[in-house]
């Protein structure tokens, strides 16, 4: 029987494809257009393509678009401060997050977040979703000193959640780093479908949030 459902953040519960396009327009109309003529339409793209989509951090993208843009009156680490402090503002849940994590907790199944990234602004990202009572345990790669591909990481979350790696499932985006990790440690992988990347060799494919509680009661009669 499925006792616990883990979940990657970014592109599994937070849209962050909209997140970003979302921040990059406000921090444009709050900074960047009283500093520099560019269009808008240009830093958004630039800012979006050397983000590479939350795997470059961005104290080496606002270095390239201060440099690129020739940016005056405003420096890198103010407009990184800013990103810090600004994002969780821009969060975008995918649809049905709330009422999919509510399904799973009445259900009595445990819950926890397996996520990349610093600490404080994955906190807060989490926080602005306005999700985090549903979770048992969050585990953010900054606090716990280890990251997704890593085993550790999962087996750390599942001894917190006091559950067996077949008791259990995750549901990431990253077909590396989330699905083929979790059925590493005998976890079930559930991708979350995402156009990056391809779903070859996936063995369980949701498009929709909502599609999670359906799924796993699936899974315990078929077990």
């Amino acid at each position: 029987m499925i006792k616990a459902v883990l979940f990657d953040l970014d592109g599994t519960l937070l849209n962050r494809n909209e997140s970003v396009l979302h921040f990059a327009e406000r921090q444009y109309n709050r900074i960047i257009k009283k500093t520099s003529d560019i269009s808008k339409e240009t830093y958004i793209s630039r800012f979006i393509t050397l983000d590479e989509k939350g795997y470059v951090w961005k104290d080496k993208v606002y270095q390239q678009l201060v440099e690129e843009f020739h940016l005056a009156g405003i420096t890198w680490q103010g407009l990184l401060q800013d990103y810090i402090e600004e994002f969780p503002y821009s969060c975008v849940p995918f649809s049905h997050l709330n009422e999919m994590l509510a399904q799973l907790s009445s259900a009595g199944l445990r819950l926890g977040i397996i996520s990349n990234g610093y600490g404080r602004f994955q906190q807060s990202n989490i926080e602005s979703l306005g999700i985090k009572h549903f979770f048992d345990a969050i585990l953010i790669s900054e606090w716990e000193g280890l990251r997704k591909p890593d085993p550790a990481i999962f087996l750390r979350a599942l001894q917190r959640l006091e559950v067996n790696p077949e008791e259990s499932l995750f549901i990431g985006d990253h077909p590396r780093n989330d699905i083929e990790a979790a059925r590493n440690v005998g976890m079930l992988g559930v991708w979350k479908e995402n156009s990056d990347w391809s779903s070859a060799g996936m063995d369980y494919i949701v498009k929709d949030l909502a599609e999670i509680p359906m799924l796993i009661k699936k899974l315990n009669q078929d077990m």
